[in-house]
């Protein structure tokens, strides 16, 4: 997962629906998108591109490990995007988060450190302050 440099997925090759939630790790490949809710880790398979697509309604309460991310909904949990990381507006992630190259849309909440991939293997955290209104 981690080796070489992949394209997201561009299709869905599977749901898991708005009404559905499971308990348990979920290991795939290819594209998944999530309507519903995880309680459990989120993998791709190792040496397979993998793209997972978080929709706004969306929970995630595990680690999440893929090469490309995009969220709009909520992970509880740490996050590694080997590749890239979208979080969209609505995006609401509680853990530290790992990437290689990171879009965040104003209105998106990252509680942890953010820590980029250098692409040697080497990782270099990012320190934010925020700044207190007076």
């Amino acid at each position: 997962m981690f080796g070489k440099s992949s394209k997201p997925q561009n299709r869905i090759d599977s749901l898991i629906g708005g009404t559905t939630r499971i308990e348990g790790n979920v290991f795939f490949s290819g594209g998944l998108r999530v309507d519903g809710v995880i309680r459990g880790n989120v993998c791709a398979l190792p040496d397979q591109p993998g793209t997972l697509v978080i929709s706004e309604h969306a929970r995630i309460d595990g680690e999440v490990q893929v090469a490309h991310l995009v969220v709009n909904g909520t992970i509880n949990g740490p996050v590694h995007a080997a590749e890239t990381l979208e979080l969209q507006a609505s995006s609401r992630v509680k853990g530290d988060v790992h990437y290689k190259s990171i879009e965040m849309q104003q209105g998106s909440v990252v509680e942890g450190r953010l820590v980029h991939y250098d692409g040697v293997g080497e990782v270099k955290a990012v320190e934010l302050k925020l700044a207190s209104g007076s």
